[in-house]
Order: C-alpha cells, then sequence, then structure tokens
C-alpha cells in the first residue's frame, strides 16, 4: 500500500511550495568591455570577451566560394 496524508494539505502551505515556480526575468550585468548587457559569468555575445580577455573571435563568417 502506498503512504497516504493524514490530513489535506492546506492552500497556504500549497502556495508557498508552487511560489518558486514562477518564471523569473534572467539576470543581466554589464559587460565592462562593451557595456552591453550580458549574463553573469558568461562570455559577453557582442565584443567576446570574459575576464578580461577575449575569449573567442566575433565576426562574420567566412563563406567558401
Amino acid at each position: 500500500m502506498a503512504p497516504l496524508p493524514k490530513q489535506k494539505t492546506p492552500r497556504s502551505k500549497k502556495g508557498m511550495r508552487r511560489s518558486q515556480h514562477g518564471i523569473k526575468a534572467p539576470a543581466l550585468n554589464e559587460c565592462p568591455h562593451c557595456h552591453a548587457p550580458r549574463r553573469p559569468h558568461h562570455v559577453c555575445l557582442e565584443c567576446g570577451y570574459y575576464k578580461g580577455r577575449e575569449a573567442i573571435i566575433i565576426g562574420t563568417p567566412e563563406l567558401p566560394e
């Protein structure tokens, strides 16, 4: 037999548990290099810098002829 709760869960308790389920906007910081908004601990997608150095090269991809 499966265990069953002895009492009904109150609406307030259920609401407190579900309060963490809401969608939140992502946190954004300013890039110190180009001042564009970026996610914390992520490479800046505008300039390609992370922690003061160039992590990725941003530019137009070269198409083969």
